[in-house]
């Protein structure tokens, strides 16, 4: 079954992926054999994962959720409803000032 994935990193920041074997590919960040970026921040901890039929579904969740920041992904994690949908509005409502200023979404 495919999923998508959140990791915490012994440095306390988030990793997001998705794989088919969900135990397996834990045991491969802890052990070194995963990516590049928890190679350096071992040991991780599973926080979160969400459960696909197809592993492409997966992938373009893992692809939404790594670009949020910190707030919203512990938002999802905690499954903090209201705060999850207080960031996501305030990302939707980014744009420009009338002086032609970009406002940052702040996620």
């Amino acid at each position: 079954m495919p999923y998508m994935y959140i990791l915490e990193c012994a440095d306390r920041s988030f990793y997001v992926g998705s794989t088919r074997d969900l135990g397996l590919r834990v045991d491969q960040h802890n052990f070194g054999e995963g990516a590049e970026y928890t190679f350096h921040r071992r040991p991780v901890r599973l926080v979160y994962f969400e459960e696909y039929e197809r592993m492409d579904d997966a992938f373009l969740r893992e692809k939404q959720v790594q670009g949020w920041g910190r707030a919203k992904r512990i938002a999802l994690i905690t499954g903090d409803v209201s705060a999850l949908s207080a960031l996501s509005k305030k990302s939707r409502f980014a744009g420009r000032h009338a002086d032609g200023e970009h406002e940052s979404s702040g996620t």
